[in-house]
């Protein structure tokens, strides 16, 4: 409790919700794999706020774009990120995805430049091009997992235009490694004491080690090749390289390999792993709705009469954008975000004490019937210029406030010139029988890929 004028202390007020002793319940009929699940019954049991406790942690789930406001931006300073994301510096280090204040705001100011719209549109050549060089590759018939050849796109995407390094091979070396990381992503949140069992000779933890080494020596591989090189690059990697004071190889001290190999590994895994998860799932949502794909496909066929597209192209595909958009709402690739209060605040009615955990849901407000009537519904047309807005935390794909997604307009060309350059040619359709089930880890990933066959447009 907080002392208030006079001396009195002032009562905490915290919404309905479940007792101690029903959390457990829930996490036994949920499960910790389910959050989402959890979610959903406590909007569907106690409305748009609700609290339950984990031990001695308060967390409070909100589904109400106003109080979400409060949190990410009008209160943004009382808060940090949460548990979940703390842990993820096992992988990250101190990125700009985990980093705090003054860290996370100098890390920002030198990324910034690489991602201002003049650089941008440059990058628009090489993304069209690699989503040509996949679409020449594929053959009509093929049955192949579209998630891992979008992930595959999406990272050589990332290495070209941010680090000016094309991967190849190592394309599926980090794949690999990232997708054996996120196997474990579960076992990592939720053992308690992570990240002070690191080391322990546990199988888990060494499949972590192990994938974690791959990933560390590609990243180190990039950075001393550069370094080594004579030619003017100019890119994120430079600037990243000039904001650490690193000219030559003899100013690469283990602080500063440890300081880059941070900043490449969170632009690596943000650069691809959303946009990835984001055209997986656009590919499974238009096979299942045909006439949403045929007028994207006429869109697409009219604008670019079978040229590649450009970065001028954008602007006119307006419903292909649509697509993206409405994908996004219905599995948004950040599903989910938290943040830590440092001081007691107030929330709406409520007043909550500091070390309160804050959990708002994207796959839960962006499925909000008061906003998207019936929202299971596949429908781009809900993102048309003529439709009426709607509250701005009714839709927060990439997230809000000082630590909104600093390569959202990067992401939005990036998915809409994929999308493009790959329907010219080519229409997927679910392998019949195939399961597809959402997997809330970092990202929002289909838990068992997405077989699909490519025919032929």
């Amino acid at each position: 409790m907080k002392a208030a004028a006079g001396g009195r202390k002032r009562e905490y007020r915290f919404p309905p919700g479940l007792e101690l002793n029903l959390i457990f319940y829930a996490f036994r009929k949920f499960r910790p794999q389910d959050p989402i699940r959890l979610f959903e019954y406590l909007v569907e049991k106690y409305g748009p706020v609700s609290h339950y406790r984990i031990g001695p942690e308060h967390i409070v789930f909100v589904n109400d774009p106003e109080l979400i406001r409060e949190v990410l931006v009008v209160q943004n300073d009382n808060f940090v990120k949460e548990r979940t994301v703390q842990r993820t510096k096992m992988l990250l280090g101190e990125g700009m995805i985990t980093a705090e204040g003054e860290k996370h705001r100098a890390q920002r100011r030198v990324a910034q430049p690489a991602f201002h719209r003049r650089r941008i549109t440059g990058y628009a050549e090489t993304m069209a091009a690699e989503a040509l060089r996949v679409r020449e590759r594929w053959r009509d018939g093929e049955t192949m997992d579209v998630s891992q050849e979008m992930i595959g796109l999406t990272l050589e995407i990332v290495s070209q235009t941010l680090f000016d390094t094309r991967l190849g091979p190592e394309v599926k070396e980090i794949a690999a490694a990232i997708n054996q990381i996120m196997d474990l992503y579960h076992f990592l949140v939720v053992l308690p004491a992570a990240e002070a069992l690191v080391n322990f000779p546990i199988p888990q933890m060494r499949r972590f080690r192990r994938a974690k080494a791959r990933l560390d020596a590609v990243v180190q591989r990039m950075i001393e090749n550069r370094l080594r090189s004579d030619g003017e690059h100019e890119d994120l990697l430079d600037m990243m390289l000039r904001g650490a004071g690193v000219e030559r190889m003899e100013d690469l001290s283990a602080e500063t390999s440890e300081y880059l190999r941070d900043q490449i590994i969170t632009i690596f895994l943000a650069g691809y792993e959303t946009t990835a998860n984001a055209m997986t799932w656009t590919w499974y949502l238009l096979s299942q709705n045909p006439s949403v794909e045929e007028r994207m496909h006429a869109e697409i066929d009219r604008v670019l009469g079978g040229r590649v597209p450009t970065v001028d192209d954008g602007p006119q595909m307006k419903y292909a954008e649509m697509v993206m958009a409405e994908s996004m709402r219905l599995y948004p690739p950040a599903w989910a975000m938290g943040r830590k209060a440092l001081n007691d605040f107030e929330l709406g009615p409520y007043y909550l004490p500091k070390g309160t955990t804050v959990l708002a849901s994207q796959w839960i407000a962006h499925r909000d019937a008061r906003y998207w009537p019936e929202p299971l519904e596949f429908r781009p047309e809900r993102f048309a210029a003529d439709v009426p807005p709607r509250p701005k935390f009714s839709y927060f794909p990439f997230g809000a406030g000082t630590r909104q997604c600093i390569g959202e307009s990067f992401a939005w060309m990036e998915c809409v010139l994929i999308l493009a350059t790959l329907a010219q040619k080519w229409r997927l359709r679910l392998v019949p029988g195939h399961r597809v089930k959402p997997q809330p880890l970092i990202t929002l990933r289909p838990k068992y890929g997405m077989k699909m066959v490519a025919e032929q447009h």
